[in-house]
């Protein structure tokens, strides 16, 4: 099994190294990924690998596949290539609570990379507070209609599906529903590629919903049950973002590294430091500890008994280990680490959301708290 696993290990490096890295600075300029990179992602059998093979899919649930895909995107790839959510955020809720009319009908296009997968949770005034959201779906009898706006959606230009989060009882705060919206739709439009601090290449957007005619079979899982069925998928969505936070942290480090040996201050390298060599011993074994926390957590989530708070620690302390890394990183580069030139500088950059999507850092914390406290 381990030398299954080190085969699609060297296989995903390659496919990172060959088909994403090369695009990466000018999907950057062009603030979104090529379509054709879910196309090839889909050629290689990457996308949705949970899926069974009558839908087209590999039926892969060992979830240590798409850690590997995670870490090779992240050393070798495009931060902004989102395929991970497209496949593990998004995509399992179609395995969860789909009809079989749903799964044959969407699968094999999710799989293929034909269709490209968001979800539409956030609001302007709702993030982590969803009881808070103002989205409306009402039904009609033989449809429903959906009104409201979501923002800082990824994928948000890209993505043909999206699985949009609505109150339908308003009286009720988590009477919310889960609808998929497709391109085209009547009703449904897009705002602008939103620009950020960092993330270049990663497509976010504002979505609209004004009268969007919603067909009835196209509500998944239960009515008035969507605020239950997303809380199941965030114990993996934080996994995920540590896997994230440990492989961007790793990342930072080696370029670091590299550039301490080289760089020279008074007639020597900056690795000959003490302070170089005292704050990189630190963080190196802090990524080692991290690494093990979360490699058990993985195995936990392969045996199905992951738990929000577990995956609450490894979220909240992966992001604050890597933000500390970055900006060590980009102090020893000097004022090399604040050009755009340099890795560390765009590192820094795209690091600072991580301590925000999935949870915020005291989000993390107050889950925590009420498990040891109340």
């Amino acid at each position: 099994m381990e030398s299954d696993l080190e085969l699609f290990r060297d296989s995903a490096r390659q496919f990172f190294q060959k088909e994403i890295r090369p695009h990466s600075e000018r999907w950057r300029e062009a603030g979104m990924v090529d379509r054709e990179a879910f196309l090839k992602a889909g050629e290689m059998g990457y996308l949705c690998m949970w899926a069974d093979e009558q839908y087209g899919g590999l039926g892969l649930k060992d979830f240590r596949y798409e850690q590997i895909l995670i870490e090779e995107n992240g050393l070798y790839g495009d931060p902004g290539f989102f395929m991970t959510l497209h496949s593990r955020l998004v995509g399992p809720y179609f395995e969860h609570f789909g009809s079989e009319e749903q799964k044959q009908r969407f699968l094999p296009d999710f799989i293929s990379g034909k269709k490209i997968l968001g979800i539409a949770m956030t609001e302007p005034d709702a993030g982590s507070d969803l009881a808070g959201m103002k989205s409306r779906a009402e039904d009609k009898g033989d449809h429903w209609v959906l009104n409201g706006s979501k923002t800082y959606i990824s994928n948000g230009i890209n993505g043909d599906v999206f699985i949009v989060a609505a109150k339908t009882k308003p009286d009720q705060p988590h009477a919310v529903s889960l609808f998929i919206v497709e391109r085209g739709m009547e009703g449904f439009e897009r705002g602008r590629n939103l620009k950020k601090m960092g993330m270049k290449s990663q497509d976010t957007a504002e979505l609209f919903f004004r009268d969007c005619k919603v067909p009835k079979e196209n509500l998944l899982g239960q009515p008035h049950a969507g605020f239950y069925h997303l809380m199941q998928g965030l114990a993996e969505e934080r996994l995920i973002a540590a896997v994230g936070n440990l492989i961007g942290c790793r990342a930072a480090f080696d370029v670091t590294r590299e550039f301490v040996r080289e760089r020279k201050a008074f007639g020597k390298p900056l690795s000959k430091f003490q302070n170089t060599r005292f704050k990189l011993a630190e963080i190196d074994a802090e990524m080692d500890m991290m690494q093990v926390y979360v490699d058990r957590m993985v195995e936990v989530h392969n045996q199905g008994k992951l738990s929000p708070v577990d995956a609450s620690r490894a979220k909240l302390l992966s992001s604050e280990l890597n933000g500390r890394m970055v900006d060590l990183g980009v102090q020893l580069h000097g004022g090399a680490g604040y050009m755009d030139e340099y890795p560390i500088c765009r590192m820094y950059q795209d690091e600072r959301i991580h301590r925000i999507l999935a949870g915020s850092s005291e989000i993390m914390k107050e889950i925590i708290a009420r498990e040891i406290l109340d």
